[in-house]
């Protein structure tokens, strides 16, 4: 067994990297499984506001004069 990064033979590097790749797609699983299970709670729906009549807001009690 090879301690040292350095020294280690091409199977070792393999085996680092194909762990690697292994444990990056559990993850990137994991994550695409739990967004798509999240439900219907957490959603956002668009909502459509239509213009009134123009109107004036204060913060005061004075009467507006036009």
């Amino acid at each position: 067994m090879n301690h040292s990064i350095y020294s280690a033979d091409r199977s070792t590097h393999l085996k680092v990297v194909v762990v690697a790749l292994v444990a990056g797609i559990a993850v990137a699983g994991l994550g695409i499984t739990a967004r798509m299970g999240a439900g219907d709670g957490y959603t956002q729906t668009a909502r459509v506001i239509k213009a009134d009549k123009p109107m004036m807001v204060t913060t005061t009690t004075n009467t507006a004069i036009r």
